[in-house]
């Protein structure tokens, strides 16, 4: 099931796949990531975070933040435990947030992806995204997808 972010909660394992899952493929410097994992509440507290879980009251095993900015979907973060892979938590993870974003107006997605994360390119593809451009000094690239 999905449902929304629980604080309390939720935060403890999203912070820990994000330290599991997102932290090892980033290219910045271990001070850069220090100073993004103190920001990471507030950072949660802006825009949207679903959680997949089992059931309403067990813990994540995946979340999808993310951000509206006027017609523009920014996918943040994506996260799913390696238990919990291959059972389509990603997609319907990710379908939520597109068609939450299509009800709010907006009309395209942008996504960035670690260098090297050839399984999260491959991924973003399958949902049509496109590589649009590589951004150097973080070392990602920048995916987009126009909502029909």
């Amino acid at each position: 099931m999905i449902r929304y972010r629980r604080p309390k909660q939720d935060d403890v394992v999203i912070f820990d796949l994000i330290d599991r899952q997102l932290v090892p493929l980033s290219h910045l410097p271990q001070t850069e990531i220090t100073k993004i994992k103190k920001d990471l509440p507030r950072r949660l507290g802006h825009g949207i975070t679903l959680v997949t879980c089992p059931d309403y009251e067990s813990d994540p095993n995946g979340f999808v933040h993310f951000l509206l900015h006027g017609d523009l979907l920014y996918i943040d973060m994506l996260a799913i435990a390696p238990e919990a892979r291959r059972k389509q938590l990603g997609n319907m993870l990710m379908d939520r947030a597109e068609r939450f974003a299509l009800s709010r107006g907006c009309h395209r997605s942008k996504v960035s992806v670690d260098l090297g994360n050839a399984v999260a390119l491959a991924f973003y593809r399958k949902l049509g995204y496109s590589v649009a451009r590589y951004q150097s000094l973080s070392f990602c690239y920048e995916l987009e997808k126009r909502f029909s």
